[in-house]
């Protein structure tokens, strides 16, 4: 069933509800229930399947308490089924539930060693608690098991970046656009990957990087792209891309020149 706080009730009264003209004429607000949906409890006959796909509807919809009924019903007909188990701590790190996450997550590896998925997303936990030497050996394990996906790379390189290790950001940046070119610019619904950094100066600093990296891989549309995202954010040191090699096949290009003369306006401090 969905919640709803104090403050939701107060919100409701006072701006949903119009006030009541007595013929008198006062005025006053008449306190009615709000709407509530109600969300049926799980069915005992269903199959954890069926539970589990509920579940995902739930998730999908950000209806997080519900989800979790539901997946904890699914586990408690399928007890040993890992991919359940993570997405129940996927759920509880998407409610900021960090030290449930983590529980869950380890509860999946012990279901299954070799679940790369788990150990990312309880890399990705650890990040979140600012653990970033431990979320990098996660990810690490994580990519060792399953090397072609791009989000272990991208969240292996979050870490090092948050540590001001920049040159292995780059290298792990590197490998996650070498699999995935547009690693950077999409979401993921049913997880959580590729983390960005969370202040402006912080964020220029990480599309400048990116250009450095598109433009070494002869991506020059992708490499001016985050050229241009750098200038808009403020990138203070941005007259480096007339010096840093990985630049020297860009500043050929004509759209280079015009962008460096136009010198797009940086966000103020």
């Amino acid at each position: 069933m969905r919640r709803c706080s104090p403050l939701c009730l107060v919100i409701f009264l006072l701006f949903v509800i119009p006030p009541l003209s007595a013929q008198s004429g006062s005025e006053l607000v008449q306190v009615i229930p709000p709407p509530i949906q109600l969300v049926p409890p799980p069915s005992p006959d269903a199959s954890a399947q069926e539970l589990e796909e509920q579940a995902d509807v739930f998730r999908e919809k950000k209806d997080l308490l519900d989800a979790l009924d539901y997946f904890r019903a699914a586990l408690a007909k399928d007890p040993n089924n890992s991919r359940i188990q993570n997405k129940v701590g996927i759920t509880e790190l998407i409610m900021l539930r960090y030290h449930d996450a983590k529980k869950s997550f380890e509860h999946a590896i012990r279901l299954d060693r070799q679940f790369a998925d788990a150990y990312n997303n309880l890399g990705v936990t650890e990040y979140f608690r600012h653990n970033y030497g431990r979320a990098v050996k996660l990810y690490d394990k994580a990519s060792q098991l399953r090397p072609d996906c791009a989000s272990y790379y991208a969240n292996a390189g979050a870490a090092y970046y948050s540590e001001k290790e920049f040159e292995r950001a780059g290298m792990a940046y590197e490998q996650a656009l070498k699999l995935d070119p547009t690693i950077f610019e999409r979401t993921s619904r049913t997880g959580v990957a590729a983390q960005l950094p969370p202040n402006v100066e912080e964020k220029a600093h990480f599309d400048y990087l990116l250009a450095k990296l598109f433009a070494k891989e002869g991506d020059k549309d992708r490499s001016l792209q985050y050229l241009r995202r750098a200038m808009e954010e403020g990138y203070k040191q941005i007259n480096n891309v007339y010096k840093d090699p990985e630049f020297e096949g860009l500043r050929s290009d004509a759209r280079f020149s015009e962008l460096m003369a136009a010198r797009p306006r940086g966000i103020p401090e």
